[in-house]
């Protein structure tokens, strides 16, 4: 059974903890495992570091919320758990609710007048070019990510 790390801002909701344990059974219903960042019981930074790190080691899969979360970027944890799943030759998926390309979003320069990346992306290219982005919630996820794995060219 193949073990799919459930990345995201989840984590700080008031609910993490019922929320995890839905996407867990969501997994189980598709024929996954899922891997919540809170399975394990932790109390200081390093803890919370090493133990999500040796479970994104053990997983074959990321699934990563990368809604926009306090301001129009993804969350920062999340954005390194791909990156760290990418070195280690995981599957990355993402999963937004808006896929609109960043300049639609921003145009071409925010703010603060720093230049919009034009790629076509709704996330940095670091992080859309190594993941398959799902437009939709969790679940559209996971249902692309079970078709994916019952069908080897998609």
């Amino acid at each position: 059974m193949k073990k799919i790390y459930l990345a995201g801002f989840d984590v700080f909701s008031p609910d993490s903890l019922s929320i995890g344990a839905y996407m867990k059974k969501l997994c189980a219903s598709y024929g996954f495992e899922g891997l919540f960042p809170l399975d394990n019981e932790c109390h200081t930074a390093e803890e919370i570091f090493m133990s999500n790190t040796a479970m994104i080691r053990s997983c074959d899969i990321i699934a990563a919320n990368m809604n926009r979360f306090r301001g129009f970027e993804p969350d920062s944890g999340t954005a390194f758990e791909l990156g760290f799943g990418y070195s280690l030759g995981k599957d990355l998926y993402c999963y937004m609710e808006d896929t609109s390309p960043m300049t639609k979003l921003l145009g071409s320069q925010d703010s603060n007048g720093y230049y919009v990346e034009d790629f076509g992306n709704p996330l940095n290219l670091m992080l859309s070019v190594p993941s398959i982005v799902i437009k939709g919630g969790f679940e559209d996820c996971l249902s692309y990510i079970a078709l994916s794995a019952s069908d080897p060219d998609k």
